[in-house]
């Protein structure tokens, strides 16, 4: 349930934000980045997005510790909207350093499948 709505959300805020594909030309300053630099370089706004959303969820009436799962994921949908800056500076730098496209698969991946954990972690709400 909370993977189609993360879909969901996404797909507004890729159309609501959208800043088009990189601009043509010539080598992109990426490409001259390691990977190991290119994370780094990803990694403050990547905190920046999860912030938020950590954020949104503890100022949220609903928020108490010893939540489910699915209502701390509901809490998390919830804030999407609320980040939607964050969430989508992270995108467009990630598809700056790693490629267009990139971005999205990255949020609706890696960064989704962690992120209840992190959430419940920072907010040392133990997840039921």
């Amino acid at each position: 349930m909370i993977l189609e709505t993360l879909f969901g959300m996404s797909l507004v805020m890729s159309a609501s934000l959208n800043s088009g594909p990189p601009p043509q030309g010539g080598p992109s300053a990426w490409t001259q980045m390691s990977v190991r630099q290119r994370e780094a370089t990803l990694l403050p706004l990547v905190h920046s997005a999860t912030d938020c959303i950590v954020n949104k969820v503890t100022a949220d009436p609903r928020f108490s510790e010893g939540l489910r799962a699915g209502e701390i994921n509901d809490l998390i949908v919830d804030s999407m909207v609320a980040c939607a800056g964050p969430v989508r500076a992270m995108i467009d730098a990630h598809d700056r350093l790693f490629g267009y496209g990139s971005g999205e698969a990255f949020f609706m991946g890696p960064y989704l499948e962690v992120l209840p954990a992190a959430v419940s972690k920072q907010v040392k709400a133990p997840i039921r």
